[in-house]
């Protein structure tokens, strides 16, 4: 791990090993006088809770009345109203427990959106049933189809509003607001990694306020304070106002991380323990018991059998519904090509698929005709590392094929790749045949699955993102591949073209 460069002045620790590792003087009385501004807590997290509460019970009741509208255009005889409002009222109450029951409420539970829509789709389920059994208990006669209906809006209120509610926590947390204080155990590579990528990313609600030495070489400047000892850690925390540790557990003997857990859990602090493991989904992990230990179970990843079907039939359908929507666009912009410049309104282009198969891709054209010609003089502009090519002002592009592309219309006709079979909806980036004979061969391992007209390095960054980003992405995909995934995927995907994050 690089070092980390820092401005605060230095002093050495010595290591179990007699090393000495450089860290940032630690100060009680002058951390004591910094404004609270500065020392960010989990304040408020109640208030919070209660408001995300609330936000569901505004979309599951907005869920129920759209139920209620859509069954009355459905039926000539109206239901009764009163019936249907007695159990909305009754089993309101009932979907929020219901939720909370699926820790739709407990942060750690929900921190990655897959992990979140996972838990929502058996929430709207268990608790469709549970208005169906408030129905029953109170004896009151409800249509199916309403109860029906409210399940499926459900699904589509409450996704839409956790995701407005998971960008207003991230924005808040960007500007340091809804952040948890916490002590990281340990100062070897795992350790300053965690410190680096909480403070790089800060939407993550983490304010690292320093770190607890507990032995191991390293030879590097820590980024935030080492506090003291592991043993001190519970008068360390008291001291800061923190509420919670981050326990590196390749920094600490076990007997020594049992026994601060255990110390740190009985005064009411949070603890958090590293796997390990890095760019494993958490959602492949199952936690069991073997003897006394706590192990973790990794799921593997199939991409055979029922959910290469479950996938392509995935693919088909959505692809065949998007193609029918996008025609009346696909036309337009068919007509503004040819208007604009000279040349054919598609671009084709030779790119590599599963196993190295090579086959053509389609796009609307934006460039000029000539564009592949001109391309060798360009390429020491290129302003994205590695053998990607990516230029913001790319002298090529016509009028409408920059419109084109900020909106990401110039990919709609990969659509009919996808329905030929040689591409899917989510998926690694179609690499050139070129960019593939410069791959590592761990890299190559992105030909495990069909390229895709949006992946993880589209809705996270695109062209904003390094070399070395775009590949982690993709073989994150490929190694955690669910259909849940997919649907994650393609759910976030909308924003980010309506917002043109990273197109150009």
């Amino acid at each position: 791990m690089d070092a980390v460069g820092s401005a605060w002045p230095t002093a050495e620790v010595g290591t179990s090993s007699g090393e000495r590792i450089q860290t940032r003087p630690y100060d009680t009385e002058q951390r004591s006088d910094l404004p609270e501004s500065e020392l960010p807590r989990a304040q408020g997290s109640r208030i919070a809770k209660l408001a995300v509460a609330g936000a569901d019970a505004v979309a599951v009741a907005t869920a129920m009345l759209l139920a209620a509208l859509v069954r009355h255009a459905m039926f000539d005889a109206p239901e009764a109203i009163g019936p249907v409002i007695i159990v909305a009222v009754v089993a309101l109450p009932v979907w929020l427990g219901v939720f909370a029951r699926y820790k739709l409420y407990t942060a750690a539970a929900v921190t990655s959106f897959t992990a979140e829509l996972r838990r929502i789709l058996h929430a709207v389920a268990a608790a469709s049933a549970g208005t169906g059994l408030v129905s029953v208990v109170f004896a009151q006669q409800i249509s199916r189809v309403w109860l029906l209906c409210t399940m499926f809006f459900a699904l589509g209120t409450v996704v839409v509003e956790r995701t407005i509610v998971r960008q207003i926590f991230r924005r808040a947390r960007s500007h340091g607001r809804f952040q948890r204080s916490v002590v990281v155990i340990g100062t070897n590579a795992e350790a300053l990694a965690i410190v680096q990528m909480l403070g790089d990313n800060t939407a993550l609600g983490y304010h690292v306020v320093g770190l607890v030495e507990c032995g191991g070489p390293n030879g590097v400047v820590a980024p935030v304070p080492v506090l003291g000892n592991w043993r001190d850690t519970v008068d360390i925390l008291r001291s800061l106002d923190a509420n919670g540790v981050i326990i590196a557990t390749s920094a600490i003997e076990e007997p020594a991380a049992n026994r601060l857990a255990r110390e740190l859990m009985e005064c009411g602090y949070h603890v958090e323990l590293t796997s390990g493991l890095v760019d494993i989904s958490a959602d492949r992990l199952l936690t069991r018991p073997l003897g006394r230990r706590p192990v973790m179970y990794i799921e593997p990843v199939r991409l055979a059998g029922w959910r290469a079907v479950a996938k392509r039939s995935f693919d088909t359908i959505l692809a065949a519904l998007a193609l029918f929507f996008a025609a009346p666009v696909l036309l337009v912009s068919a007509i503004l090509i040819k208007l604009d410049s000279r040349g054919p309104v598609f671009f084709s282009q030779v790119r590599v698929g599963r196993k190295g198969k090579l086959f053509r891709v389609w796009k609307l054209r934006t460039m000029v005709a000539d564009a592949e010609d001109l391309l060798d003089d360009l390429r020491d502009r290129s302003e994205v590392d590695g053998p990607l090519f990516k230029m913001r002002d790319d002298p090529r592009l016509t009028r409408v094929g920059a419109f084109l592309r900020k909106l990401s219309l110039d990919e709609l006709p990969q659509l009919w790749n996808v329905l030929r079979g040689e591409m899917s909806m989510v998926g690694p980036r179609p690499a050139l045949p070129s960019e593939v004979s410069e791959w590592s061969e761990e890299v190559r391992n992105r030909l495990r699955v069909k390229p895709g007209i949006t992946g993880m390095w589209q809705v996270n960054g695109r062209s904003q993102t390094t070399f070395d980003d775009y590949v982690r992405h993709d073989l994150y995909y490929v190694d955690n591949w669910s259909l849940l995934t997919d649907l994650a995927i393609v759910a976030k995907t909308v924003p980010v073209v309506l917002l043109r994050r990273g197109a150009y």
